[in-house]
């Protein structure tokens, strides 16, 4: 990894947190219940608030573009989302979403303060920098959104067209790699990104995933105990340095000084979002492991 690459990488794991959100505070989840989704489980308003920059996607759009699900997984939310609320009122919701649990967990004062209105305009620098991947469709989606007026908005707004953009590049380099998206998850558990039974979310079959784990071991990828050969790592370490090379120019844009600023400013949120308990410790991106 070059130093670009490890600058590059840094934030990723400092903006994913502020992304996240959406998808784990209990604010979000009220917001979602309102719009009419089932917040029992969370994968209703999860496929809601993620595909509704697409607008009224199909479920083979949203399988394509989040990569990692089951189709069979996708179709019980996909397209029944837009039925329970169309995409602009679900694009509304999910900036309140965001204001309330902002403001949850750092204060009025401090969103509506300096500190996050430079932060925002360092991350929207950064942001409006992002060009489309190989595969680019949520990135692009997102990038096409206004731009909230309020500092802390724009903020998750920023963080959100980031990791999009870095996502469809991840996906690009997946398919170099020759990976499908159920040999993708395989591969990552293999490496010690998660556990296999945190990936079970994403609604593959164990038969599935035992296929997917015979076609890897065939490719040399896979020990026979399911850890990944030195192949197996070398190919995994490949796709994280293409990832980190398609997520770049955002950065390089921001320049070094605009880059090291943001992280001075953004240190102190990320550390109380991750000592909120709110996000899970262990994640399907490999966040801390990769």
């Amino acid at each position: 990894m070059t130093g670009e690459t490890a600058r590059v990488r840094q934030m990723w794991h400092l903006l994913e947190p502020l992304h996240a959100v959406l998808y784990y505070a209990p604010d979000a989840f009220e917001e979602a219940a309102a719009l009419g989704y089932d917040t029992e489980e969370r994968w209703a308003s999860y496929f809601a608030w993620r595909a509704a920059p697409l607008g009224a996607a199909g479920a083979d759009e949203v399988v394509r573009t989040f990569h990692s699900f089951a189709p069979a997984t996708v179709a019980q939310y996909v397209p029944a989302s837009w039925a329970t609320a169309p995409p602009e009122a679900v694009l509304a919701a999910r900036l309140r979403a965001v204001d309330r649990a902002y403001r949850a967990l750092f204060g009025d004062r401090r969103v509506e303060g300096a500190g996050f209105a430079e932060a925002a305009a360092l991350a929207r620098r950064a942001a409006e920098a992002a060009t489309p991947g190989v595969l680019g469709a949520l990135g692009p989606a997102n990038s096409a959104l206004p731009w909230p007026d309020a500092p802390h908005l724009a903020l998750w707004h920023a963080a959100t067209v980031l990791r999009e953009h870095r996502g469809d590049g991840h996906i690009a380099a997946l398919g170099a790699a020759g990976l499908d998206p159920v040999e993708s998850l395989v591969s990552f558990a293999a490496v010690g990104a998660a556990r296999p039974e945190v990936f079970a979310s994403r609604g593959w079959s164990e038969e599935e995933w035992g296929a997917a784990r015979r076609r890897l071991q065939e490719r040399g990828l896979l020990a026979a105990d399911g850890t990944a050969t030195e192949a197996g790592r070398e190919l995994r370490a490949k796709v994280e340095l293409r990832t980190d090379e398609e997520a770049a120019a955002p950065w390089r844009a921001l320049g070094e000084e605009g880059r090291v600023r943001l992280v001075e400013l953004l240190g102190e949120p990320w550390l109380e979002t991750i000592g909120s308990g709110m996000l899970p410790g262990e994640n399907t991106l490999g966040i801390g492991k990769v």
